[in-house]
């Protein structure tokens, strides 16, 4: 039986596979890898030194356990490394967060514990967008996919947000996608099993022509200084964040959080 439709994100400065990140493929290492890439990689001396793109394509495809539909379409396997890697890193996140919620409720204080979460690749997979386009994103065809179809829930993330929330965790999700996808985004995220609020009060966008007075960068701010700003805007509304989520480095630096929780991504990389 045909899967039903799928759905992709928003981040304008996506780094991805294709023709433009070719160049980011340096000194033998994959930019995709669960290392992190940076700007300080040198130019390469010969070809040798670039991994063969169609060959990182394919381990990406594996990793996932990629599962092609009778209409054509791509899935990630719930068997596949990537989903036993993320089941990992839940679990420990679980353990975490049961500890540090029992002990907020145990000092009395009014601050309340909050998690803050990211969207593509963190909460929602996006991994049948990307193989539809070729890991090659534009924002005209992430609009398309987003407009008409929902991706998969990140494997078990759902249960986990759901769980949190029950243990009295507040969840913020924090998004580099285009306010103009709000919509579709908690569309999709009500439609997969996240039972927690999804108003503007808990969902976070990036409107570039409205930016929020709480952010001095206003239109110009990096991925870290939206985020992280965003999340000190979070704190100053009385919580506190016991866990932060991403698949991006810059997902999870610039402060204000207790403990970051670093979910896989080899598909793109986002500065």
């Amino acid at each position: 039986m045909p899967r039903p439709a799928r759905f992709r994100p928003t981040l304008s400065r996506r780094a991805r596979l294709g023709a433009a990140t070719v160049a980011t493929l340096v000194a033998g290492t994959a930019v995709f890898g669960i290392g992190q890439a940076t700007a300080e990689h040198s130019v390469p001396r010969t070809d040798k030194e670039i991994p063969n793109l169609t060959q990182v394509q394919d381990k990406i495809k594996a990793y996932y356990g990629d599962t092609v539909t009778a209409d054509g379409e791509h899935y990630a396997s719930p068997r596949s490394n990537y989903a036993h890697q993320v089941r990992g890193i839940e679990a420990k996140a679980r353990t975490y967060l049961s500890k540090a919620l029992a002990q907020h409720g145990r000092t009395g204080k009014q601050i309340k514990p909050a998690i803050v979460l990211d969207i593509d690749d963190t909460t929602l997979l996006t991994y049948n967008y990307e193989l539809q386009v070729g890991f090659h994103y534009t924002e005209e065809s992430q609009d398309k996919y987003l407009a008409h179809t929902d991706m998969d829930p990140v494997f078990g993330m759902e249960r986990l947000v759901n769980w949190a929330h029950d243990k009295g965790a507040e969840v913020f999700f924090l998004t580099g996608r285009k306010e103009a996808q709000r919509a579709w985004s908690t569309r999709n995220l009500k439609n997969v099993g996240y039972g927690v609020p999804l108003d503007r009060r808990h969902v976070y966008l990036k409107d570039k022509e409205h930016p929020p007075a709480y952010l001095p960068c206003g239109a110009t701010c990096t991925t870290i200084e939206y985020k992280s700003g965003t999340r000190k805007y979070i704190e100053s509304l009385g919580y506190n964040i016991v866990a932060n989520f991403g698949d991006q480095y810059s997902d999870l630096r610039g402060g204000a959080g207790d403990r970051t929780f670093k979910m896989p991504n080899p598909m793109y990389y986002l500065p």
